[in-house]
């Protein structure tokens, strides 16, 4: 075969299709693709837009447009890292078609962030939620993620339940939240079935890892990956702070507040225990029990 004639570092610079079979969760010395980080980066610009949004509502006295926008915001933003950080830990094969994929999805990321202002300003002003950029965005990101789990399940036939689990789940949800678009619901309804749907998106993790068998994670990878993306959370909750501080400054000048927030903003991260471990976690929740039994 013309792959088993090439040298050994050659065929990971091709980049050839390559079978999803799983990676090895107990593969020693697994560390972080230079695609991933590179993945990683376009969400600073949706942490940047998020906390952005959020240091103009704070200095504005909108402290439940604030808090209540850029906790959607969170949630959204860690959800689409997840959903890909948790395959590639998984079926990561580095191929072409891989890469590829992985690219729309950055994509999406884009689109996403796009829709941050948006859906800040429907808080604002009340009425609806307007998420409708951010959807569009998912949109992107789920057609090429459950594109690679039904990938992963046509070539992985030991975890083909697991996988359809996952690309089943994913669908619905996102079904789900298109169709809280069309409808056009007041807010407080909006953020009540919006809430039922998040619990949609962490249930599916649950079932398809515990009752459709599971899938080859990479525990020393994963922690990897959310150490990571916590360093780039942290680091966007920096420039919130600088943002929040010029405010403070341009409209009350040198007061106590602004060394308040100052203070606030820069040594929470920092004093806080295993921040750079464990800060993404929460949002994954339902995957941090998947070997429990």
């Amino acid at each position: 075969m013309f792959m088993s004639a090439m040298p050994a570092g050659s065929e990971t610079l091709h980049h050839h299709a390559r079978r999803m079979a799983g990676r090895d969760p107990r593969e020693a010395h697994r560390g972080v693709t230079p695609l991933e980080p590179l993945f990683d980066l376009m969400f600073v610009v949706s942490f940047g837009l998020a906390a952005s949004q959020l240091a103009h509502a704070m200095a504005e006295g909108h402290y439940a447009t604030a808090l209540i926008g850029f906790a959607f915001a969170s949630f959204c933003i860690c959800w689409a890292w997840v959903n890909f950080s948790w395959f590639a830990s998984t079926y990561d094969t580095d191929d072409w078609i891989f890469r590829l994929v992985t690219m729309v999805q950055m994509i999406g990321v884009l689109v996403l962030a796009l829709g941050l202002p948006r859906m800040f300003a429907s808080i604002e002003h009340g009425g609806h939620l307007d998420n409708s950029v951010m959807v569009l965005g998912y949109v992107i990101m789920r057609i090429a993620i459950v594109f690679q789990w039904l990938r992963a399940g046509r070539q992985d036939l030991s975890r083909r339940r697991a996988c359809v689990t996952y690309a089943v789940a994913i669908s619905i949800a996102q079904i789900g939240w298109v169709a809280l678009i069309l409808l056009d619901l007041p807010f407080v309804v909006t953020l009540v079935l919006a809430s039922f749907l998040a619990v949609v998106e962490l249930a599916g993790p649950l079932i398809a890892e515990h009752r459709s068998g599971g899938t080859p994670w990479h525990a020393h990878h994963i922690v990897e990956r959310h150490g990571l993306f916590a360093i780039i959370a942290l680091g966007e909750g920096v420039v919130g702070t600088l943002a929040t501080l010029s405010a403070v400054i341009e409209e009350q000048g040198w007061i106590m507040d602004a060394a308040l927030v100052c203070l606030t903003g820069i040594g929470s991260p920092s004093s806080s225990p295993g921040s750079s471990r464990w800060s993404s976690r929460p949002i994954s929740a339902s995957r941090c029990c998947l070997r429990s039994n």
